[in-house]
C-alpha cells in the first residue's frame, strides 16, 4: 500500500503530519497512533454521556425555571454527540477501509488462559489470502486451534512474549508448516495500549523460493565451474570493487578468509614472466573494445606452476564510459601436460629409430614415421590403406603369424621375428612388437607395430654362436661343441651297432716354434694344421681344435675301429710334411692317440681320456706316430696319476735326497767334481729314478720348488765338503725350464751361495740345449746374470736339440755336455763317433769345455781321449753315490 499525497483524513485518523506519510507503505506504517486517537474518542464520549446524565438529575431540584434552559441544553449536547458519533462512525470507516486493503496481512488478539494461547479478534482480507481462511471462521477462535502450527514456528512465544513485555518484536523469517498450510513469513508483534496484541506479516515464500532456486543455480553454477575448472570474476570499473567466484580461488589455491579478491592479488598470481603479456592483452582489448583470449601461468603460493586459459570482456555504458570488466579463468594445467605430452609423443613418433605403424581396425595402415620409410623403402603414399601383408616375404613361418594373432587375441600384445621384404625386394629379418588399442567398450580400434632391422642382430648372433661352438683361430669345433657332437656320434653308433674312434693329437715341438718364431707364425702354422686334417677326413667326421696344438678327430659310423689306423696313418704323413709359414720352413709331427668305441669306452669322457693317454704313448716311443690305447696305457696313466698325487707332500715330508756323480778330468785321471742328481725315496714304492717324478713336477709346476731345494741341498753338502778340506768338490745342478724363466732365480742363486759360503768356482749350474732354446733371447739374458755372480755354465745334452750355432756362440757358457745318445754308440756307428768328433772340435774352437756323459765301455773313454775331451762321466767311473759314499769317492781323489 503506497500512501498518495493527497490523503488528508488518513494523515488525520494516524495523527501524521502531510508529507510524513508520503511514500510509505503499509510494511512499515504503524496502526499505534490510530489506536491511541480511537481510544481517546471513545474516553471523551463516555464522559460527556455522563455529564449530561449528571445534569438531568441536578435539573429536577431546581425546578421548572430551568426547564426550558436544560431542554435547549439537552438539544445542543444531542445534536454535538450525533456529529461526535458521525465523525467516529466515518473515522472508524476510514479504519477499515485502510486495515481490510493493506497488502500485509493483520491479525488482532486478546490473551487468554494466562496467555497460554491468544483469540482472534480480527483479522484482514491480506491474512485470508495469506492464509486461506475466512474472517468470520476465525474471529472469537483460538490461534493453536485455527494454526496448529504456531507452536512450532515459535509465533505462539512471540506472542506471548509481546503480551507480557509490551515489547514489539520482529520475527524477519520463520517456516510455518501444518497439514493445511507450508508457507514463509515475516512478522512484525506490538502491544496495543488495551492489551491487545497486533501481528502485522507478510508471505515471503515465492521470494524464499526464489532464494532457494537462486541458491540452487548458485550452488550449481559453482560446481559447474569445479568441474570444468572454470573461474569468473567480475571488477566493477567505477569503484574498482573486486568479485570471485569459488573456482577462482581454488584455482589460485587461495584461502578466501585470508585473502580477499581483488585486481591486485590476481595480478601477483599470475608467473612474473607472464605478467606484461597478461596486462598488454587487457589494455589493447579496453583500446579496441574487443574481448581478449590469452593463457599463461600461475605461481602457486607453494612455487608451482598452473597453466589458465583467460577470457575477459569489458561493457560500456552509451557514452563509451567503461563499467564493469568480467572474464573467466579456466586451468588448463592437465589439457597443457596432454598438449606437451602429445607434442612428445608426436616428436617420438617422428624421430623414433624404430619403424612405426598405425592400422585400423580391418588392418589398414593409417599412419607410418619416417623411420618406417627409412627401413622398408616404402612411403606413406605407397602404403596408406594398404594391408601390412605388402611387406611380407614368404620367409616366415605360418606358425608364426597365427601365434602373433592367438596371442593379440587373448593378452593384446605380441612380439617376435619376422622376414619382411623392402621395396627393393630385400629380404631382411626384423623384430616387432604389436599392441591392441580399445575403446571403452572393449572394441578393437587400432593396431601399434613397432619393429626394428635385426640383420647386424642376427650376424652378430650367428658370430656369437659360432664362437660358442668354434674355435676363433683355426674355425673347427671347440671343446664345448666336440662334447655334444661326440655325445650324439657315440648315440648314433650304439643305434646302428657300430664303432667310432677317437684320435687326440699333439703337435710335436709346437711350443718350440712359437715361442721361437713368436704367436703369430704359431696361430698360422695352427690355422694350416686344421686346414690340413679336415682335408684328410670325411664330412661326417668331426674335427675339433682343444687348444693350443691339440686337436681331436672323430671317425664316425666305422665297421671296424681298426679302420682308423688308415685315417691316422695319412694325418701323421699329411701333418708330418713340412710348413712354409711367413717365410719360415717349418718342421712339426703329430703324435696320435686312438680310443676305439665302445671297447675303449662309452662315454665322451671317457674315450676323450684313454686317447689323451695313447697320445702320451706315442710320444714316449719318439713322437711322429700313432699308438691305439692298451690296458698296459691306463695302468701307467694310473701309477702317474698316484705318483702326481704323493709328489704334493714329498718335499715337505723330505722325501727326497741327492746322489752325486762324480766327474773325471781325462787328462789326469782325477775327480775335479761331481754332478747333483735328484732321488725320490717314496715311503712305499722305494727309491724312484728322476725320469719317473721329474716329467710329473714339471708338468704339475713343482718342479721349481724341487729345484729350489736340489740347488739349496747341493750348495749345502759343497760347503760341507770343503770343510772337510775336500777342493774337488765343486758341485753341478741342473736347472729346470719353470727355473730358467723364473725373474727370481739371480736372485734366490745369489742367496744360497751366500747362506752357505759358497765360493765362485764350486758351483756349477747346467741347462739343457732345449731349455736354453725355449726362448734363446731371455736364456742368453739371464744366463749372463747368473755368469756374473761367478757360476760356471754348462749346456746339457747337447746334440739332441734343434739349437742354433749362432745362439750357441752368443749363450755365455763355458762347458758343453756331449749327450749320452752320442757315447753310447760311439765305437760302433760311425755317424755317432763323427758327431762326437765334430761336436768336440766346435768346443774346443768356440773356447768351450766338454764333458762326455754315460761313458761306460774303455772304448769310449778311448776314443773320448783321442778327441781331447775334457772330462768323463759315467758308470765306467761310478754311478750316482749317496752324499756318505760320495765324500769318500772324493777322499780318493
Amino acid at each position: 500500500m503506497v500512501m498518495e499525497p493527497g490523503c488528508e483524513k488518513c494523515h488525520a485518523i494516524l495523527g501524521y503530519k502531510l508529507g510524513d506519510m508520503r511514500g510509505a507503505t503499509g510494511l512499515n506504517l504503524p496502526l499505534t497512533p490510530y489506536y491511541q486517537r480511537l481510544e481517546a474518542t471513545r474516553t471523551s464520549l463516555s464522559l460527556n454521556h455522563g455529564a449530561i446524565w449528571l445534569l438531568g438529575l441536578l435539573g429536577i431540584g431546581w425546578g421548572g425555571w430551568s426547564t426550558r434552559l436544560q431542554e435547549r441544553e439537552r438539544s445542543r449536547r444531542d445534536a454535538e454527540r450525533i456529529a461526535a458519533t458521525q465523525s467516529l462512525e466515518a473515522k472508524e470507516a476510514q479504519y477499515r477501509a485502510l486495515f481490510g486493503n493493506m497488502n500485509d496481512g493483520v491479525a488482532v488478539y486478546r490473551a487468554v488462559d494466562g496467555g497460554s494461547d491468544f483469540e482472534f479478534l480480527d483479522f484482514n482480507r491480506a491474512a485470508e489470502r495469506i492464509t486461506r481462511t475466512n474472517r468470520d471462521q476465525v474471529l472469537g477462535r483460538r490461534v493453536k486451534e485455527v494454526f496448529p502450527g504456531v507452536i512450532d514456528s515459535g509465533l505462539l512465544a512471540a506472542l506471548r512474549r509481546v503480551w507480557q513485555s509490551g515489547v514489539a518484536e520482529s520475527l524477519p523469517l520463520f517456516a510455518y508448516q501444518d497439514k493445511r498450510l507450508s508457507l514463509w513469513v515475516e512478522n512484525d508483534v506490538m502491544r496495543l495500549p488495551g492489551g491487545e496484541v497486533v501481528a502485522v506479516f507478510r508471505d515471503i515464500s515465492d521470494l524464499k523460493r526464489s532464494e532457494e532456486a537462486l541458491k540452487i543455480d548458485h550452488d550449481r553454477l559453482n560446481e559447474a565451474q569445479r568441474i570444468a575448472k572454470v573461474g569468473s570474476w567480475t571488477q566493477d570499473l567505477h569503484n574498482g570493487q573486486t568479485e570471485w567466484s569459488n573456482e577462482i580461488f581454488r584455482i589460485f589455491e587461495i584461502n578466501p578468509a585470508q585473502f580477499g579478491a581483488s585486481k591486485e592479488a590476481f595480478l601477483n598470481a599470475i608467473h612474473p614472466e607472464d605478467r606484461e603479456k597478461v596486462n598488454r592483452a587487457y589494455a589493447e582489448s579496453r583500446v579496441n573494445r574487443q574481448p581478449y583470449e590469452i593463457e599463461h601461468r600461475l605461481r602457486l603460493p607453494d612455487g608451482r606452476i598452473k597453466h589458465v586459459q583467460e577470457r575477459c570482456e569489458t561493457l560500456y555504458a552509451e557514452d563509451g564510459t567503461p563499467l564493469v570488466s568480467r572474464g573467466t579463468v579456466q586451468d588448463v594445467s592437465d589439457l597443457h601436460e596432454t598438449e606437451e605430452a602429445l607434442r612428445l609423443y608426436a616428436n617420438v613418433f617422428s624421430h623414433s629409430g624404430e619403424a612405426i605403424m598405425i592400422t585400423d581396425r580391418d588392418n589398414h595402415i593409417v599412419a607410418v614415421n619416417p623411420a618406417f620409410t627409412t627401413l622398408t623403402g616404402y612411403t606413406w603414399a605407397d602404403v596408406h590403406g594398404q594391408n601390412p601383408k605388402l611387406l611380407a616375404s614368404g620367409r616366415t613361418p605360418p606358425e608364426t603369424y597365427q601365434g602373433m594373432w592367438s596371442s593379440l587375441q587373448e593378452t593384446g600384445f605380441w612380439q617376435g621375428e619376422f622376414w619382411d621384404r623392402r621395396k627393393d625386394g630385400h629380404i631382411y629379418p626384423k623384430w616387432a612388437a604389436i599392441s591392441l588399442i580399445r575403446d571403452e567398450e572393449g572394441k578393437i580400434t587400432h593396431h601399434i607395430a613397432s619393429f626394428t632391422d635385426i640383420s647386424e642382430r642376427k650376424a652378430a648372433e650367428e658370430r656369437i654362436h659360432r664362437l660358442a661352438h668354434h674355435d676363433v683361430l683355426t674355425g673347427l669345433l671347440n671343446r664345448f661343441s666336440l662334447e655334444t657332437r661326440l655325445e650324439q656320434a657315440l648315440l648314433s653308433a650304439r643305434r646302428e651297432n657300430r664303432e667310432a674312434a677317437v684320435l687326440f693329437i699333439d703337435m710335436d715341438r709346437f711350443k718350440t716354434i712359437n715361442d721361437t718364431l713368436g704367436h703369430h707364425v704359431g696361430d698360422l702354422l695352427l690355422i694350416e694344421v686344421a686346414r690340413r686334417l679336415q682335408a684328410s677326413v670325411r664330412e661326417s667326421d668331426i674335427v675339433s681344435r682343444l687348444g693350443g696344438d691339440e686337436f681331436v678327430v672323430v671317425l664316425t659310423g666305422l665297421d671296424n675301429g681298426m679302420d682308423s689306423a688308415h685315417c691316422a696313418d695319412m694325418i701323421v704323413e699329411v701333418l708330418g710334411q713340412p710348413y712354409r709359414i711367413d717365410g719360415n720352413d717349418l718342421h712339426t709331427t703329430p703324435s696320435v692317440g686312438i680310443s676305439i668305441f665302445p671297447n675303449d669306452g662309452s662315454t665322451p669322457e671317457a674315450l676323450m681320456k684313454n686317447a689323451d693317454t695313447a697320445m702320451y704313448h706315442a710320444k714316449e716311443l719318439g713322437r711322429n706316430n700313432y699308438q691305439f690305447f692298451t690296458t698296459a696305457m691306463t695302468n701307467a696313466a694310473m701309477e702317474k696319476l698316484a705318483l702326481e698325487r704323493d709328489l704334493r707332500t714329498a718335499l715337505m715330508e723330505q722325501q727326497f735326497e741327492l746322489h752325486y756323480q762324480p766327474k773325471i778330468c781325462t787328462a789326469d785321471g782325477r775327480t775335479c767334481g761331481v754332478e747333483a742328481l735328484v732321488r725320490w725315496r717314496h715311503p712305499e714304492k722305494g727309491l724312484i729314478p728322476p725320469l719317473k717324478f721329474i716329467p710329473i713336477a714339471e708338468e704339475t709346476g713343482q718342479i721349481e720348488a724341487l729345484g729350489e731345494w736340489v740347488l739349496d741341498e747341493a750348495c749345502r753338502q759343497q760347503a760341507a765338503w770343503r770343510a772337510q778340506g775336500l777342493t774337488n768338490a765343486r758341485v753341478a745342478v741342473n736347472l729346470s725350464a719353470h727355473q730358467l724363466r723364473s725373474p727370481t732365480l739371480v736372485e734366490r742363486v745369489r742367496a744360497i751361495m751366500k747362506k752357505h759360503g759358497i765360493a765362485r768356482d764350486d758351483l756349477e749350474l747346467e741347462v739343457t740345449e732345449s731349455v736354453a732354446m725355449d726362448n734363446p733371447e731371455r736364456a742368453i739374458g739371464r744366463l749372463k746374470e747368473l755368469r756374473d755372480l761367478g757360476v760356471t755354465l754348462a749346456i746339457d745334452d747337447f746334440g739332441t736339440g734343434y739349437s742354433s750355432l749362432a745362439y750357441l756362440k752368443l749363450l755365455p757358457i763355458q762347458i758343453l755336455k756331449l749327450d749320452r745318445a752320442f757315447v753310447r754308440d760311439i765305437e760302433s756307428d760311425e755317424n755317432d763317433a763323427a758327431i762326437s768328433a765334430a761336436t768336440l772340435a766346435l768346443a774346443h774352437n768356440l773356447g768351450l769345455k766338454v764333458v762326455a756323459e754315460g761313458v761306460e765301455t774303455e772304448g769310449q773313454q778311448y776314443f773320448l781321449s783321442v778327441h781331447q775331451c775334457d772330462f768323463l762321466q759315467g758308470y765306467l767311473f761310478s754311478k750316482p753315490l749317496p752324499a756318505e759314499e760320495a765324500t769318500a769317492f772324493l777322499r780318493r781323489g
